[in-house]
């Protein structure tokens, strides 16, 4: 069975993540730590300790191949990866093999350079083309999973 694995603190699509997993029968959990208690109905919340990427974590372990896992950080997206799972951001970005150790590259500079005291601009106001551009990609990607999933059960 494929799980959507939901990075849900500070996740500006969990009600759009659930509604269209449920669609495809596809099982949500809402991964948060102590500091915030997110629910939902139709599915199953996992509250960790609060700590420095301990979410990030129960995630990593949590996840398999095929599973989906929405989330914002380029370091859990990196290990879910290698992981076999399919990973996509709030906006509908996916991160593949291909384009994450850019992405981490960069998040890497940008780091270094606010610590020698330079500042950058913050992400732009979220916009309903956003949460479209998210769940067509989210139903992409579960139809993709759901198919790779089903031929791997059969090989």
């Amino acid at each position: 069975m494929i799980s959507v694995f939901i990075d849900a603190d500070a996740c500006p699509v969990v009600d759009i993540a659930v509604f269209v997993s449920s669609q495809y029968e596809i099982k949500p959990f809402l991964f948060c730590d102590t500091s915030h208690l997110i629910e939902r109905e139709d599915a199953i919340t996992i509250q960790v300790a609060e700590g420095r990427d301990s979410v990030d974590f129960a995630i990593v372990n949590a996840v398999s191949k095929f599973d989906i896992v929405v989330t914002q950080d380029y370091g859990l997206a990196a290990m879910c990866l290698a992981k076999g799972a399919f990973v996509l951001n709030q906006n509908g970005k996916e991160f593949t093999d291909e384009n994450i150790d850019q992405m981490l590259f960069f998040r890497h500079e940008n780091a270094k350079f606010r610590r020698a005291g330079g500042k950058t601009k913050g992400p732009k106001k979220r916009t309903e083309k956003n949460n479209l551009d998210f769940e067509i990609k989210f139903r992409q990607i579960c139809e993709r999973a759901m198919l790779l999933k089903k031929e791997n059960d059969n090989a």
